[in-house]
Formats: C-alpha cells, sequence, structure tokens
C-alpha cells in the first residue's frame, strides 16, 4: 500500500469526524444516531484511509467496510468488557457496545455512498 497525502480527502475526513462528534454527543433517537451515524463512520474511515494512502475506491471502500465489520463483532464478544474499558465513555463511544445485525446495512450503505460520491467527483484527466 503506498502512502499519500491528500489533502481533499482530510479535509472530508475532519468534517465527518466533527458531525459524527454532534451526533454522538446530542442525538439520541432510533435512527440518526445508530444507522446514518453508522454509514457516516465508514464514510469517515473510508476518507481518512484515502487521505494517507493511495488505495483504490473499491478497495479503500471495502477496507472501511470491514474496519466496522469487525468493530461490529467485537461488540458480538464483548470486546470493550474483555479489555476492561466498560467504564470509558470513548472506548464505548467508539467500540459501541451493543451488537446489532442491522447495522450491518448501514455500513454497506456507507460503503456505497463512498463509491458513489467517488464516482460522481470530477477527476482530472
Amino acid at each position: 500500500m503506498k502512502l499519500a497525502w491528500r489533502p481533499g480527502y482530510a479535509l472530508a475526513a475532519a468534517a465527518l469526524l466533527a458531525v459524527e462528534l454532534v451526533i454522538a454527543l446530542f442525538v439520541h433517537d432510533s435512527f440518526v444516531r445508530p444507522y446514518l451515524g453508522d454509514g457516516l463512520a465508514v464514510l469517515l474511515v473510508y476518507a481518512a484511509l484515502c487521505a494517507v494512502t493511495r488505495l483504490k475506491p473499491l478497495p479503500a471502500a471495502t477496507l472501511a467496510f470491514c474496519v466496522a465489520a469487525v468493530i461490529e463483532f467485537g461488540q458480538l464478544v464483548g470486546l470493550t468488557n474483555m479489555l476492561g474499558l466498560e467504564g470509558s465513555v470513548l472506548a464505548r463511544t467508539l467500540l459501541g457496545t451493543g451488537f446489532d445485525p442491522k447495522d450491518f446495512l448501514a455500513y454497506a450503505a456507507g460503503a456505497l455512498g463512498a463509491l458513489a460520491l467517488e464516482h460522481l467527483r470530477p477527476h482530472p484527466r
């Protein structure tokens, strides 16, 4: 994997991180936080990966989906508790605490959204 610095993706990742923080701190509903937030998290990981690597869109989106899936499976096995981090708000926010198989749909939507945005983005010739 070739490393690179792509400031446009870094800016997108920073903006997505800000949105995710607002959702985590202030939104307590049954759709935006659990599902839209999960999809945006995959977009955040995608943008962060693209900010520091030369990964093509499909591998980057696939890797971002896989990161989310690994975290979700960590929730299934109680990873936060196994690591002794159940008292950490940060760890519980980043790693989650409750497995929900529907989250995989949100992750897939986030990965597909990243690919759609790449397709719509103007590319230099």
